[in-house]
């Protein structure tokens, strides 16, 4: 059984080796490369976004919720984002920073709920706006 998937993934291999490169150049290549990636990351980081807001309130509200979001959300995200995903210290800064919100959230939970509405509605106004 192991033979029999060893082959697939040789047969695998050489059919991509005999696919050509889109430029002979290896740095056009390069920056086509990082352009898809980025893309993707970027679709499938609005569609995780999108279900998990969209669970609660709808896919259409979601939409206009993660478009109206600030330059300064967007700045803090990535910034939050990085300083958890370089290293194992920030990853249990941040994490750990998420656990304590949620808790307190968890523990007020109706002035939490309420304040959380009127910032998603403000924001999704944002976003019909764009």
């Amino acid at each position: 059984m192991a033979k029999k998937g060893k082959k697939l993934a040789d047969a695998a291999k050489d059919a991509a080796d005999k696919v050509p490169a889109p430029s002979p150049n290896p740095m056009t290549n390069l920056i086509l490369a990082d352009i898809a990636l980025r893309a993707g990351g970027s679709l499938l980081r609005r569609g995780v976004e999108k279900g998990l807001i969209g669970t609660k309130m709808g896919s259409k509200k979601a939409g206009r919720v993660i478009q109206g979001r600030t330059m300064m959300q967007t700045l803090v995200g990535t910034a939050i984002a990085r300083v958890a995903t370089r290293s194992v210290p920030g990853a249990i800064v941040v994490g750990g920073g998420l656990l304590a919100k949620t808790l307190y959230d968890r523990r007020r939970s109706r002035t939490a709920e309420a304040a959380g509405e009127a910032a998603i509605e403000e924001q999704a106004e944002r976003g019909k706006k764009s």
